[in-house]
C-alpha cells in the first residue's frame, strides 16, 4: 500500500516513472462530453526532466523506451484498462507489455474522464491513435534524419524504428530517438493505420489488469491505505434523510482504537442528511464503535415515501396524456379506425447497483487542498464535486483513481466521497471511509421504478398501423437539477429506450412522478425499464398478427442493414426455425443502445413443477470490436445482470425505509443458475461502439417472451418468481 501513498506527490511520482530525466510528452485532448471527439493535437511536445512536477498529457516515453498511457477512462471490470492501451500501443507499433498504464487525476487538461454511457472506447478511439500515430511519426522522422534516408523508408516494430531500404544500419530505439523527437511540432494529422494493417485491435488479447486482480496486487479503492489514516464506520439513518437528534457516544469512545465520534453530513445532489461516523486505527474497531452508539434518529421533512405508493402514483399518472416529446402521423385517428387493437401495461422495480466492492474512499483535506484515493467513475466530475463542496479552486483537487470492483452508475454519484472529505476536514487527518453492504443497499440512490404504458393497431395483414408509448417515472435529471426544461432533460433521459422500430402513426410521451427516493443511472438507464415494455410489446403484437416474432421484427426492420444481419444470425446460431422439443419454449428481443445491436434467444424448459433458464444465445454488432473476447465478457456479463433484475427481488420501502439489507434478501443470480450463454460478436469495419450496456436490455422481455412462448402466460411485471408461473 506504500506506492499507493508515494503516488500523492507529483514530483515524486515523475521521479519514479522518469529514471533517465527525460521524456516525450504528448496530448491530444479529450474535451467536452464523453461523446465528442479531440479534433487537433497539441502543437508541442513538453520535455519533463526528474524535476518535473507536473503531469498534462497521455503519452510519456522516456530514454530507456518504457512507454506509459494516461488513461482518462477508468477500470470498472469492463475493460477499458487494456482497451485504451491497445489504441496506443496499435498506431505506436509497440506490444501491450511494453505500455505502462496510470489512470488520470481529475485535472481540467485531461478533458472528459467519465467510464459511462458505454462511451469510453468510442470517444478514444480518434484522440488516442493520433497520440500513437503522431508520436510514432516524429520518432520515424528522427531517424530517418540520422541515417539520412526519406521518411517513407523508415518503419517502426515493437518500440525500434528500422530502415527498410538499408537493411545494414543499424536500428534505433524508440528511447534513443525521444529527446530529439521531443523538438519537434506535434504532426496535425498523423497517418493512421488502415484497419486492415492492425495487429492488436480486433484480436483476442490478453488483459494487464487480469493476472494482478486474480494474484491480489491490483490496488482497488478499498485497498488504499495512507500513512496516518483513521478507518470510517458511518451510522447512517434507518430512512434515507433522516437526521441525528440525540447522540451517545460514551460506549464508543471506551473501545480502544476509537479516537473520534462525530457528525457525519452525507451531501447527496438535493439534501444533506446526517449520519453518526467512527473513526479508528482499523475497521473492524471501528465497526465495534459503531455497534456501541446509541442515536436517536428524526426524519427530515417526514420522509415516508413507500414504493407501493410510488407505483400507485405512476399507475394514475398513466391515465393522463403527458408530455409528447415525440411524434408521427394521426395516432388517435389511426388507432381509432384499426380493425385490431391491443394495449398493455408493463412494471419494472427499483433496483440497487450492489457492485461486489461497495462504496468506499480515502481523503485528505490539507487547508486549501484535498487528496483523494477512491474507485470512481468520472475522475473530472469528482473534482468539480469536491471543489465546490470544500470551496476550493479545483486545481487544488487531485483524484487518484484505483481500480472499482463494479460500479454500474454507482459510483459516478459522490455521496460516499464527500462523506469522507467532510469527515477529514472535521479531524485534520486522511480519512478512508467504507460503506458496509447494508449502507449500499438502504442508502441509495437506485434504478427508478417505471410503469410502461403501450398501445397498438394493428390492420387486416397483420401489420402495426398505429403505436404509442406512455413513461411514468421518476427523473433522474429532473431530481438531480441538470439544466435544461422539463421536456428535454425527460426525453434525454428516455429516449434511448423507445425502441429501433419506425410506425406510420405514433407517438411518445411521459409523466413526471416527483418522488424523494433518490434514483441514479444504473446500467443502460432507462433502457433496462423501457426495453423490456418495448419488447415485450411488439411480441404482443407479432402475436396478435398471427407470426413469427423473429420474422414479424426482421419486417419491421427491413431498411436497418445491422439489424437484418444480427437477427439473421441470430437465428442461424439459435437454430430459431428449428422445433423445440416438448416442455421448452424460446422468446427473442433485439434493441440498439449507444450505437450498438444486441439481440438475444432464451431457451426455458419445465423442470420439477418450475421453469428453469436453460440457454441464452447473443448476437452482437458493437462496430469494430477492439477486444471480441471483451466484448463477449462485457454480453455474458449484461445477461446475468439483466436475468438478477428480472428474476430477484428489487428494492422496495415502507414508510421511508428500505425493506432489503444484504444478500439474503436481495439475491444476486448465483452460477448454478447461469444458464448456458453463447455469445456471437458481428465484425465490422466501422469504428467502435458501445459495449458495456448493450446487451442488458434485451434480456428480461426475451425471458419473459420464451415463458410466454412455453406456457402462454404473458409476464408484464418484474421481478416474477420462476417457481411461481406454473402455479399461477
Amino acid at each position: 500500500m506504500n506506492s499507493i501513498h508515494k503516488l500523492t506527490n507529483r514530483r515524486v511520482f515523475v521521479k519514479q516513472t522518469l529514471s533517465s530525466g527525460v521524456a516525450l510528452m504528448l496530448g491530444f485532448s479529450l474535451l467536452g462530453t464523453a461523446q465528442k471527439r479531440a479534433k487537433e493535437p497539441g502543437k508541442r511536445p513538453r520535455l519533463v526532466n526528474g524535476d518535473s512536477t507536473e503531469l498534462t498529457v497521455f503519452i510519456r516515453i522516456d530514454q530507456t523506451g518504457k512507454i506509459m498511457l494516461i488513461n482518462p477512462h477508468p477500470e470498472m471490470g469492463q475493460g477499458t484498462y487494456q482497451a485504451i492501451a491497445l489504441l496506443l500501443a496499435e498506431e505506436l507499433e509497440v506490444r501491450l507489455d511494453q505500455v505502462t498504464i496510470r489512470f488520470s487525476d481529475g485535472s481540467q487538461q485531461y478533458g472528459s474522464q467519465l467510464s459511462g454511457g458505454s462511451s469510453s472506447v468510442s470517444s478514444a478511439w480518434e484522440p488516442m491513435r493520433k497520440a500513437g500515430a503522431a508520436a510514432k511519426e516524429m520518432l520515424l522522422t528522427v531517424a530517418a534524419q540520422r541515417w539520412q534516408v526519406p521518411l517513407t523508408d523508415c518503419d517502426a516494430r515493437e518500440g525500434t524504428v528500422r530502415c527498410r531500404t538499408k537493411p545494414g544500419l543499424r536500428p534505433f530505439t524508440y528511447g534513443e530517438l525521444v529527446k530529439d523527437a521531443a523538438k519537434l511540432e506535434i504532426p496535425t494529422n498523423p497517418k493512421l493505420k488502415k484497419k486492415e494493417d492492425f495487429t492488436l485491435i480486433g484480436k483476442a488479447t490478453h488483459r494487464p489488469d487480469v493476472r494482478p486482480k486474480v494474484t491480489g496486487k491490483a490496488i482497488f479503492g478499498i485497498d488504499a491505505t495512507v500513512p496516518g489514516m483513521l478507518y470510517t464506520a458511518i451510522e447512517h439513518a434507518p430512512t434515507i434523510y433522516g437526521t441525528v437528534e440525540s447522540l451517545d457516544a460514551t460506549n464508543a469512545l471506551r473501545i480502544k482504537g476509537v479516537r473520534h465520534v462525530v457528525i457525519a453530513e452525507r451531501p447527496l445532489l438535493h439534501a444533506r442528511p446526517a449520519a453518526v461516523a467512527v473513526l479508528a486505527d482499523s475497521y473492524a474497531t471501528a465497526l465495534q464503535g459503531r455497534k456501541a452508539l446509541t442515536v436517536t434518529w428524526k426524519d427530515a421533512d417526514s420522509f415516508t415515501e413507500s414504493t407501493t405508493d410510488y407505483f400507485n402514483g405512476l399507475y394514475e399518472l398513466s391515465k393522463s396524456e403527458g408530455v409528447v416529446y415525440k411524434q408521427e402521423g394521426d395516432f388517435e385517428t389511426t388507432l381509432a379506425t384499426a380493425p385490431r387493437q391491443l394495449e398493455a401495461q408493463y412494471e419494472t422495480p427499483f433496483l440497487a447497483h450492489a457492485p461486489m466492492e461497495p462504496e468506499n474512499a480515502v481523503a485528505h483535506v490539507q487547508g486549501d487542498r484535498c487528496d483523494v484515493w477512491a474507485p470512481v467513475q468520472a475522475a473530472d466530475w469528482a473534482v468539480k464535486e469536491i471543489a465546490a463542496y470544500l470551496q476550493i479552486p479545483p486545481e487544488n483537487v487531485k483524484v487518484n483513481v484505483l481500480f472499482s470492483g463494479g460500479a454500474f452508475g454507482r459510483k459516478a454519484y459522490y455521496d460516499y466521497l464527500l462523506e469522507a472529505v467532510c469527515l477529514s476536514k472535521q479531524v485534520n487527518a486522511p480519512v478512508k471511509v467504507i460503506w458496509t453492504r447494508e449502507d449500499d443497499l438502504q442508502q441509495g440512490p437506485f434504478r427508478p421504478g417505471v410503469v410502461n404504458t403501450l398501445k397498438a393497431g394493428l390492420n387486416l395483414a397483420g401489420e402495426v398501423i398505429a403505436f404509442q408509448h406512455k413513461v411514468a417515472t421518476a427523473s433522474i435529471r429532473h431530481q438531480s437539477g441538470f439544466e435544461g426544461g422539463l421536456l428535454e432533460t425527460q426525453a434525454d433521459d428516455w429516449a434511448r429506450g423507445d425502441g429501433i422500430y419506425h410506425f406510420p402513426h405514433s407517438k411518445y410521451s411521459f409523466q413526471l412522478a416527483k418522488s424523494r427516493i433518490p434514483i441514479v443511472w444504473w446500467r443502460a438507464v432507462y433502457g433496462s425499464n423501457i426495453t423490456f415494455a418495448y419488447e415485450s410489446f411488439v411480441d404482443e403484437l407479432a402475436v396478435a398478427a398471427g407470426k413469427d416474432p423473429l420474422l414479424f421484427r426482421a419486417g419491421l426492420l427491413a431498411d436497418d442493414q445491422r439489424a437484418q444481419q444480427v437477427l439473421t444470425l441470430l437465428a442461424e446460431k439459435s437454430g430459431w426455425h428449428k422445433p423445440l422439443p416438448p416442455g421448452k419454449g424460446r422468446g427473442m428481443a433485439i434493441t440498439r443502445f449507444a450505437d450498438s445491436y444486441c439481440a438475444h434467444v432464451c431457451v426455458v424448459a419445465r423442470k420439477a413443477g418450475s421453469i428453469t433458464i436453460e440457454s441464452v444465445f447473443s448476437v452482437i454488432d458493437c462496430g469494430l470490436a477492439i477486444n471480441p473476447d471483451n466484448v463477449r465478457a462485457q454480453t455474458e456479463g449484461n445477461i446475468i445482470m439483466g436475468l438478477t433484475a428480472a428474476i430477484k427481488k428489487g428494492i422496495t420501502l415502507q414508510k421511508g425505509r428500505v425493506e432489503q439489507s444484504n444478500f439474503h434478501d436481495y439475491p444476486v443470480l448465483r452460477i448454478a443458475e447461469i444458464p448456458a450463454i453463447e455469445v456471437f460478436v458481428i465484425g465490422t469495419t466501422g469504428q467502435p461502439t458501445g459495449v458495456g450496456e448493450t446487451a442488458l436490455p434485451p434480456i428480461a422481455p426475451a425471458l419473459t417472451n420464451a415463458v410466454f412462448n412455453l406456457t402462454g402466460r404473458r409476464i408484464r411485471k418484474l421481478p416474477f418468481a420462476l417457481d411461481e408461473v406454473l402455479k399461477a
